[in-house]
């Protein structure tokens, strides 16, 4: 059996820009994201021959199936065609917070489950090749609407800025500061769950199909990405990276439609009322978490004004997808 846990993401600046449709048009796309210490598990074994099924798939359903043509869940139907496993696999997915929310759910489930069936094989993926071959899975096998910034932030982990195009396809540049500057970073991030999820190709759809029209906005949200790291590495009032993210936020809102809606609105109104510095809805849009950044002071009455909905503590993730356990088959009879 193998088990891999693979973090979530959240995304500062640059978002929208690490869409093929851009970055292979214009030559350049980059991020400033970060993963967090909130994971996808997945353990996967070949399957024992005993049962009346090949593969079983257990993850908010179960699926008992005897070809891999046969699977529901696009991600475990492509990864194992890739993978090109031979034998029959049992695969548990478990996850620390919901999917669908804008944390890079969807993509976590595949560079996890990538790792996790590369262990079986008895294969070890970089890093690198581990986010190359979820990008690969996801925009050209399942063929969804996604970008490609989840996939290298949940392979790598750790706070960086992705670049994306060229020869290179993906650049990752960890961020450098000093630990009292990365604490005071940490203490001003806030996460809040909006009660509601949303499909995030289907509102990623209108961001690719308005990509030329919006392209002064695309450069701008571009731009902030050198910017956001600029306040971080320079020693000014950290408060200036909160004001950036919404600037960013209200760039975002408008370039499609069913990025926000009412209620979304008037979390982020709520929270910017109470104190917030800025902040964003994560993903693309149409629900799951806002990030507020606020000073730690001002936090307190941020809960309080919005007590209704759950606030999620969490720290930056360092390390990855990782294996965190690995018990190789043995008996080559079974």
């Amino acid at each position: 059996m193998v088990i891999s846990r693979t973090p979530f993401r959240i995304s500062f600046f640059g978002g929208g820009t690490d869409y093929p449709a851009w970055y292979e048009k214009n030559g350049l796309g980059s991020v400033l994201s970060a993963s967090i210490n909130k994971y996808c598990y997945i353990s996967a074994r070949f399957l024992p021959p005993f049962f009346k099924y090949k593969h079983r798939i257990v993850y908010s359903q179960q699926e008992l199936v005897n070809k891999i043509d046969e699977i529901k869940h696009p991600s475990v139907r492509e990864t194992l065609r890739f993978s090109n496993l031979n034998r029959g696999v049992e695969i548990h997915h478990n996850g620390d917070l919901p999917a669908m929310s804008g944390l890079g759910s969807s993509s976590a489930f595949t560079v996890g489950l990538i790792n996790a069936l590369s262990g079986l094989k008895g294969e070890m993926k970089t890093k690198r090749q581990l986010a190359l071959d979820a990008i690969h899975v996801e925009q050209n096998l399942i063929k969804e609407n996604v970008g490609s910034q989840d996939q290298a932030i949940a392979a790598f982990g750790g706070l960086n800025r992705i670049d994306f195009g060229g020869l290179q396809k993906i650049a990752v540049y960890p961020m450098i500061m000093k630990p009292e500057r990365t604490a005071e970073f940490q203490s001003h991030l806030m996460l809040f769950f909006t009660d509601f999820s949303r499909k995030a190709s289907r509102v990623a759809k209108d961001w690719i199909k308005n990509t030329n029209q919006n392209k002064n906005d695309f450069n701008a949200m571009l731009r902030m990405v050198d910017e956001g790291i600029n306040i971080l590495n320079s020693n000014c009032d950290i408060g200036e990276f909160g004001k950036l993210l919404h600037q960013s936020w209200q760039i975002k809102r408008c370039l499609a439609k069913g990025i926000t809606n009412p209620k979304i609105d008037k979390i982020y109104d709520t929270g910017k009322k109470a104190g917030a510095l800025g902040g964003k809805l994560l993903g693309a849009g149409g629900g799951g978490f806002m990030l507020f950044f606020a000073r730690p002071k001002d936090q307190p009455r941020i809960k309080e004004k919005l007590k209704k909905f759950l606030h999620v503590p969490f720290r930056i993730d360092t390390h990855g997808s990782q294996i965190v356990y690995y018990s190789p088959h043995t008996d080559p009879d079974l």
